[in-house]
C-alpha cells in the first residue's frame, strides 16, 4: 500500500489576507501594557530619542523582548515582529535598531540602569497585583553561575575553566516556589576566565537583584547559593545586610575533621522536597564538632552536612566518607528542623531551571561583537523571560501553564496563528477555535483585561 505523505498535493500560495502567525504573543503585549513596563520603558529610554527620531527607543526595546520571547536569538529576528505590523505595529527597521543598540552602547551602565529601572516598576506593578508568593513567605533568591560560548573572537570572551571559549556570566533569580516558575532578576557579564567564586562579583549581583525587589520584601529575603558563594566576604555581605543565608560550603579540612569526630547518632533522616523520608540520605549539624580553625565567618552560622548513598556508576570524591557522597552548606536560619533546612538549600537546584529556561530565551549565544553590547543583549533576554513570567502569573494563576517552561508557552501558545478583521469599527484578533490551547490564550487575555 501506498503511503501519502500528510500534506502531499496541498498547493501552496500567498494571499493578502491579514494572517498573524504569532498571534499569541499579543498576551505579551498585554502584559506589557497592564504591568506598565511599556510606559517605563518608553519613560527611561527618552534620552537616546533624537528629535528627528520616528521609532521611540522604549518600544525598540520591547520589540525586541518580543521577538526573543517567541524565539529570536539576533536583533535580525526583530523582522518576525516587523513583519506583523497588524499586531504590533509600526517596528523599527534593522539599520535603526542596530543604530540603538549602538548609541546605548555608548553609555552602557545609564542604558543598562533605565532599563532596570523600567523592570522593577512591571515587578512591582505586577507583584501588587498577584504576589507569587504567600504572606509572610520568604523571598528565595538564588546566585549562579553559567558557561555561554562564543564561536568568534568577540570582547571579552576568554578560555574558562571546562576549557571552552566565551563568557562566565553571573545570574540571580527569585524562586516562586513549587507552585510556580521564578524570574531573573540580575545578570553580570563576565569573562570565561572569571571565578564563579568571585565574592566582589557575588555582592554586586546580589545589591542589584535586591534592588529589583519590591521595598517591602527586601528584609524577607534568603540568599542561596552553592559552594561558589560560600566565601567569607559574599557571606558577611549577607549577614550585614540582615538577610538570611543557605550557602554550599567546600570540604576542607576543618571539615573533615569534623566529620570525622561526628557521633553516628548525630545522623537524622533526610526527607525529599514533598516532606517524605528519603531513603538511603540523612542529615547531621556540624556545627558544634568543628575545630577552632573553623574561624573567619559571622555569628550565628550553622553548618550542616547531608549523606547519601551514591546512584550506581557515580565516581565517589576525595571529601566522600566511606562510601557516602557527603555535602555541606551554611545557613544562618535559626529555626526548622534540620532535615527542613537541609531541604529547602537543596532546591537551589530550581536555579539551574531558570538558567536552562534563560538560555532558551535568547541566552544561549550572545550574539554581538562589543562586551557592553552583549550586556545589553544579556538585559533584553532578562526582559524577555520576565514578560513571559509575569503572563504566567497574571495570566495564567493556578492552571497548568502557570509552571511551563519557555519552549512550551511558545510552542503551544505563542505560535498560536490568527486573523485580523475589522467590523463595527473594531479590530478584532481571530484564533481558530481547533486549536487545543485556544482557550488558555483567550481566557489570559480575558484575566489581563480585567485588570486594566
Amino acid at each position: 500500500m501506498k503511503v501519502i505523505p500528510a500534506g502531499s498535493g496541498l498547493r501552496v500560495e500567498c494571499g493578502g489576507e491579514s494572517l498573524i502567525s504569532s498571534a499569541g504573543a499579543a498576551i505579551l503585549l498585554s502584559t506589557a501594557r497592564v504591568s506598565g513596563l511599556a510606559t517605563a520603558l518608553a519613560d527611561g529610554l527618552a534620552p537616546w530619542r533624537s528629535s528627528r527620531s520616528t521609532h521611540d527607543p522604549g518600544k525598540t526595546v520591547l520589540d525586541l523582548a518580543v521577538a526573543i520571547a517567541l524565539g529570536g536569538d539576533c536583533l535580525a529576528d526583530i523582522g518576525v515582529v516587523r513583519a506583523q505590523p497588524e499586531l504590533f505595529g509600526s517596528v523599527a527597521s534593522d539599520p535603526t535598531v542596530s543604530r540603538l543598540i549602538e548609541a546605548l552602547a555608548e553609555r552602557p551602565e545609564e542604558a543598562i540602569a533605565a532599563i532596570r529601572a523600567a523592570r522593577a516598576v512591571a515587578r512591582d506593578r505586577v507583584w501588587a497585583q498577584r504576589t507569587p508568593f504567600a504572606d509572610e513567605e520568604q523571598v528565595v533568591v538564588d546566585l549562579d553561575a553559567t558557561l555561554i560560548g562564543a564561536h568568534s573572537e568577540k570582547e571579552g570572551a576568554t578560555p574558562n575553566f571546562k576549557r571552552g571559549f566565551g563568557f562566565h556570566p553571573m545570574l540571580a533569580f527569585v524562586d516562586h516556589g513549587q507552585g510556580g516558575s521564578g524570574e531573573p532578576l540580575a545578570a553580570m557579564l563576565r569573562p570565561g576566565k572569571a571565578a564563579a567564586n568571585d565574592a566582589a562579583d557575588q555582592i554586586r549581583v546580589l545589591d542589584e537583584a535586591l534592588a529589583q525587589l519590591p521595598e517591602h520584601l527586601r528584609s524577607r529575603v534568603l540568599v542561596r547559593g552553592d559552594t561558589g558563594s560560600g566565601v567569607h566576604a559574599f557571606v558577611w555581605h549577607v549577614h550585614n545586610l540582615g538577610l538570611e543565608y543557605s550557602v554550599g560550603v567546600y570540604g576542607r579540612q576543618p571539615v573533615l575533621d569534623a566529620l570525622a569526630v561526628l557521633p553516628k547518632q548525630a545522623w537524622r533522616r533526610a526527607l525529599d522536597a514533598d516532606g517524605r523520608p528519603r531513603e538511603g540520605a540523612q542529615v547531621a549539624e556540624l556545627t558544634r564538632w568543628l575545630p577552632t580553625t573553623f574561624t573567619g565567618w559571622p555569628p550565628g552560622m550553622r553548618v550542616i552536612a547531608r549523606r547519601e548513598r551514591p546512584h550506581p556508576g557515580a565516581q565517589l570524591r576525595i571529601t566522600d566518607h566511606e562510601g557516602w557522597r557527603i555535602t555541606v552548606f551554611a545557613t544562618n536560619t535559626k529555626s526548622g528542623r534540620l532535615a527542613d533546612l537541609e531541604v529547602t538549600h537543596r532546591l537551589r537546584a530550581r536555579a539551574e531551571d531558570r538558567i536552562r529556561a534563560l538560555k532558551d530565551t535568547g541566552a544561549t549565544n550572545l550574539p554581538l561583537q562589543g562586551f557592553d553590547k552583549n550586556q545589553l543583549w544579556l538585559e533584553l533576554t532578562q526582559l524577555a523571560a520576565e514578560l513571559m513570567t509575569w503572563t504566567q502569573v497574571l495570566a495564567w494563576h493556578g492552571q497548568p501553564a502557570r509552571v511551563w517552561e519557555p519552549k512550551r508557552i511558545r510552542l503551544r501558545l505563542l505560535a498560536v496563528a490568527g486573523r485580523v478583521i475589522t467590523t463595527g469599527r473594531r479590530r478584532i484578533l481571530r484564533l481558530s477555535r481547533r486549536w487545543p490551547w485556544a482557550d488558555l490564550v483567550l481566557g489570559g487575555h480575558r484575566r489581563l483585561a480585567a485588570l486594566t
